[in-house]
């Protein structure tokens, strides 16, 4: 099977529909990959990149841009090569802790590790990680 991979200023611009031309071209182009039986995805990468843009340039909410991307990865036909939209489907994720991109991390790094080390004390709320305290 074929496959395509986009990046954060196409899912922006699915996302936002701004602007508009940009948006519509890359909703009619991703509509006829999938239509036409290619894979489209996108990797944790692009959907952290895309929560951060979404909150910071585009002013939407943590919550709303969370449920955005969740929305995204499930009703869209576009999946994600990596864990976020396992992650994304965390209950109260807007004000979890560990937050949405700590935990995408730790999902990543438990595919390839035993053991995730780290100084922030609400990620020891996640198995196989090690809080360090300072010497």
């Amino acid at each position: 099977m074929k496959s395509v991979g986009l990046d954060t200023s196409i899912v922006l611009r699915l996302l936002t529909g701004t602007p508009t031309g940009q948006a519509h071209r890359a909703l009619a182009e991703v509509t006829q990959r999938l239509s036409s039986g290619v894979r489209v995805s996108v990797s944790d990468l692009v959907v952290s990149e895309a929560y951060f843009a979404l909150q910071h340039h585009y002013g939407v909410p943590k919550a709303e841009a969370l449920r955005l991307l969740a929305t995204f990865l499930t009703q869209s036909g576009v999946t994600c090569t990596g864990a976020a939209g396992a992650v994304l489907t965390t209950p109260s994720l807007a004000t979890a802790k560990p937050g949405f991109v700590d935990r995408l991390i730790h999902a990543d790094t438990m595919r390839s590790a035993d053991e995730l080390l780290t100084f922030e004390t609400a990620a020891g709320r996640l198995t196989g990680v090690r809080v360090l305290t300072e010497a």
